[in-house]
């Protein structure tokens, strides 16, 4: 893959944090204690030209699992971080030989979740979906264990969280409870559902209060203990698709706000959380803003960024949770 040049990097940094809020590099995703603005997760082992989207860290935040995709193709990518830096990315063990995406570890790291379009059914074909007013690469959710260092082969969850074939998604509570997001019977539109783990079961999925069919929401990220959850959404203010908080308040929900403080131009979406809460992970398509007249160091440095991965698909970003949760607190108790 195309690796952005770190000299480069390092030299365009200043200028973008001072031309754009939205936008701000830390070239191995490593937090600061004084970043508080998105900054862009691991530029060449992971955010690159490619569609890339959805990580889910182990337990240990020492690995992650991701979505690197285009139209054509979506599969599961995996890399490690060694002596502080992440690793140029494979392609998982369990993906590959179909449409694979969206990756969602169980929080004690023994199984992930995932979304595909492979068969329901051995001998079946893939699997359809039907959204957005057209017929399209379908999903269903997956499960695979993990058996020491490497993977069992991958089982499709039942019908409880896989109601049809435009389910999407995934995120795992501490107690095995799913959340995921399919399609509205009524609207068409995407929703938020959950599905109550219990005695080894998953129970029929209900939709989430605060996703009602009217507005399309996607992507949750949940909180281990289910206290907060953070998904996209296409509702006020509009800006495509944004992203939201909600806070379990009682035995509800509080109304969603806007992560104005995240929020940029264009889409962001496929929040995740890491494993120790202190960081919000989201995808999203914004881009450097250039401006004109500029030298020709700074082509240079434009066109390398470009190609790396400054060029208008998903790349992962990252930004501190603690200022979000204090700026946004619970509506009750």
């Amino acid at each position: 893959m195309t690796r952005y040049p770190m000299a480069a990097l390092a030299g365009v940094l200043l200028a973008i944090a001072v031309t754009s809020r939205a936008v701000t590099l830390n070239p191995d995703g490593i937090e600061h204690p004084l970043l508080r603005l998105p900054f862009l997760f691991a530029p060449g082992a992971i955010s690159g030209p490619a569609h890339d989207s959805a990580p889910a860290f182990s337990p240990d935040g020492d690995t992650v699992y991701f979505t690197r995709s285009n139209a054509a193709q979506s599969t599961i990518f995996v890399s490690h971080r060694r002596n502080g830096h992440w690793r140029e990315a494979t392609i998982a063990p369990f993906s590959g030989e179909w449409n694979d995406m969206e990756p969602a570890f169980a929080p004690d790291g023994s199984y992930l979740v995932f979304v595909s379009n492979r068969p329901a059914t051995a001998g079946g074909g893939p699997i359809e979906g039907h959204f957005n007013g057209a017929v399209q690469k379908g999903g269903n959710l997956w499960r695979v264990d993990r058996r020491g260092d490497d993977w069992d082969v991958p089982t499709r969850l039942p019908d409880a969280v896989n109601p049809n074939t435009s389910t999407f998604a995934p995120s795992v509570a501490g107690d095995g409870s799913l959340w995921f997001m399919t399609t509205d019977e009524q609207s068409g539109k995407f929703r938020l559902f959950r599905s109550q783990y219990r005695d080894g079961h998953y129970l029929a999925a209900v939709p989430l209060p605060f996703s009602d069919g009217t507005s399309t929401d996607v992507d949750p990220a949940v909180a281990p203990d289910e206290s907060f959850v953070v998904f996209g959404s296409g509702r006020t203010p509009k800006r495509g698709i944004d992203l939201f908080i909600a806070y379990r308040d009682g035995t509800g929900w509080s109304a969603p706000q806007s992560l104005e403080d995240v929020n940029g131009p264009g889409s962001d979406a496929e929040a995740r959380l890491s494993p120790d809460l202190k960081t919000l992970y989201f995808s999203s398509d914004r881009i450097v803003p250039v401006a004109f007249p500029r030298n020709r160091r700074q082509a240079v440095q434009d066109s390398a960024r470009m190609q790396g991965w400054d060029n208008g698909n998903y790349n992962i970003w990252a930004f501190p949770l603690a200022p979000l949760r204090l700026a946004h607190p619970p509506t009750g108790g």
